[in-house]
């Protein structure tokens, strides 16, 4: 049937996106293809599109599921069933559904799935021998219908609560699209929250924890925000600017991310952000999208308006000497900040600025270091160990520094090397390589490098040194593991009856390198176990021939990065 008011609602949609082509994109993306994935209503979001997260901007929308699981989540079109994935972490239990119109929908952290999908699962799992899979059916393998039944929503892998974590995908580049520019709708009247604005004293240098800056109070609220006991701001020198924002939506909404920042001088922008899509390969850059070593030292998360040089991140629009400004002497300026969430909702902030020189505030004094530039290899040698930062791991030119300190008393074959500290970020990592001690020798199979906080960075034993790649600079030295995982039981024992229970489960933790793989054996035979990381639960639901009558023997073998392995046997009863 011709619907006259739904092609009116396209036409207006699409013109609402084009004309703010550098806050709401200009691409025509599809307004009627897709279904809500679940049927509640009204729908309410725990995270938003491009949120700030630690390390990460948030791939998609977290659908609530009023804090329990078992939602029936359906598909959102047509389609079929292009990736299946079973993590101990991650998205825990997900799919991945490509659709004719080009775009991918992914569902993740699912209590389960519907038994076709689930008997596809198992069948792998078994035939691999492994609880983790990460598959590619064939296009005709799991068809689905829009409405279809997938799944059920839960609350597995890195899950910090019961919800659905939905995404949308280009099906070729595989960049990540914010939902709700698909006609996924979410009601929301309500504009985004500014707290607070910062500015700061660039004076030409690369930002760092040293580059000075100033707090300054907002006030207001309903869209329309000001500065707190001052009307002009006096600013000499280079300055950039900073803002912390949050949003909420109608209902039961979290506090989430926005979906734009744009400061403008003298009504023309500078700066803007817009989060309508992103690289997965490019997220880590969130910490170069805010005052990284502000949020380490104070979890205040303040959002920069101006763009490190190194910053991989494709969000960024209208950019002036990449928001650096300079404010000529004597002269007042009109900034503004228009903050946008996804709905369109706005809030202002708007300011004066007086160039004045005498109010310039000088760039603090660096320790001594040696200059390591952004766009190149960089290497830092000595007898002792050795650094390598790729190219594209830096956002900016760095003042590095490099120290060496006592070895500690307990379970150390190095000295503690400082390599430069934590309050500058790293995209991916860099190649460390420390010099073992002789001592080490009957023991380089288990070399780990860990950080003065003991937590295992892997590594290798290899010509003398054991080599890792930590994705972050701190302070590192050489240890061992030889400690074997342990295993608890929690609703089984050795003799025991199980009937009438449903599945046994285990608590399985190491004390340093990390689990690298569980195998259960029921009377020989491979048995499934599944796995929950951020619980440490270890479990295997009895099936036809697990469960059936009789007296069985559980074989558990339990092994971690470093080899040592773990071994319980018991007998159970059904």
């Amino acid at each position: 049937m011709f619907r006259p008011y739904a092609v009116l609602l396209y036409f207006i949609l699409s013109s609402f996106f084009a004309n703010g082509q550098q806050i709401f994109s200009g691409n025509k993306y599809p307004q009627f293809d897709f279904h809500p994935p679940l049927d509640i209503t009204p729908p309410a979001l725990a995270g938003s599109f491009g949120e700030i997260r630690p390390n990460h901007f948030h791939s998609g929308m977290d659908y609530r599921t009023n804090q329990r699981e078992g939602y029936p989540v359906y598909a959102v079109a047509d389609g079929y069933v292009s990736r299946i994935r079973v993590q101990n972490s991650g998205f825990g239990q997900a799919l991945y559904i490509n659709h004719p119109n080009g775009y991918t929908t992914v569902y993740g952290h699912l209590q389960r799935f519907n038994p076709k999908i689930a008997q596809q699962v198992e069948k792998i799992q078994y035939e691999k021998k492994s609880f983790e899979i990460d598959e590619f059916p064939a296009a005709t393998l799991i068809p689905v219908r829009k409405g279809d039944l997938i799944a059920w929503s839960g609350n597995r892998g890195s899950s910090g609560g019961p919800h659905l974590h939905f995404e949308i995908r280009d099906t070729k580049t595989e960049a990540t699209i914010n939902p709700q520019l698909f006609g996924l709708d979410i009601p929301d009247n309500i504009p985004p929250v500014i707290y607070a604005m910062y500015i700061y004293r660039l004076n030409k240098q690369a930002f760092n924890e040293f580059t000075p800056k100033q707090y300054f109070q907002v006030g207001g609220g309903a869209g329309k925000y000001h500065l707190n006991q001052v009307s002009t701001i006096h600013l000499g020198g280079e300055v950039g600017f900073g803002i912390t924002v949050t949003d909420k939506h109608n209902g039961a909404s979290g506090t989430n991310g926005v979906y734009s920042i744009e400061l403008e001088v003298d009504g023309k922008p500078v700066y803007t952000s817009a989060l309508e899509r992103f690289k997965f390969e490019n997220s880590k850059a969130v910490n170069s999208h805010i005052d990284f070593p502000a949020f380490l030292n104070t979890k205040r998360t303040i959002q920069k308006s101006f763009v490190d040089p190194g910053n991989p991140m494709g969000i960024y629009f209208n950019l002036v000497n990449n928001g650096r400004i300079e404010f000529e002497e004597g002269k007042t300026y009109a900034l503004k900040y228009t903050i946008t969430d996804a709905k369109g909702n706005q809030s202002v902030l708007a300011f004066n600025v007086l160039g004045d020189s005498k109010a310039t505030i000088a760039s603090k004094t660096l320790p001594a270091g040696t200059l390591f530039p952004y766009n190149q290899v960089n290497e830092f040698n000595n007898n002792q160990i050795k650094v390598i930062i790729p190219a594209g791991n830096l956002y900016n030119d760095l003042n590095f520094i490099y120290a060496e300190h006592a070895r500690p008393a307990v379970n150390a074959y190095s000295a503690v090397y400082q390599i430069h500290n934590t309050l500058t970020p790293l995209h991916t990592g860099f190649e460390l390589w420390i010099k073992a001690d002789s001592s080490l020798n009957k023991y380089k199979d288990k070399a780990v490098i860990v950080n003065t906080g003991r937590s295992s960075q892997g590594g290798y034993f290899e010509n003398g040194y054991v080599k890792a790649k930590p994705r972050s600079f701190g302070s590192y030295f050489i240890s061992i593991d030889t400690i074997a995982p342990t295993i608890v039981p929690v609703n089984v024992s050795n003799g025991q009856s199980m009937k009438g229970i449903s599945k046994m489960t285990f608590k399985i933790r190491d004390n340093l390198s990390g689990i690298k793989s569980f195998n259960g054996y029921i009377d020989g035979k491979w048995a499934l176990m599944e796995f929950d990381a951020k619980t440490a639960t270890l479990w295997h639901s009895f099936n036809d021939q697990t469960g059936s009558s009789g007296k069985h023997t559980l074989k558990l073998v339990v092994d971690d990065v470093k080899n040592n392995v773990k071994t319980l046997t018991i007998d159970y009863y059904k």
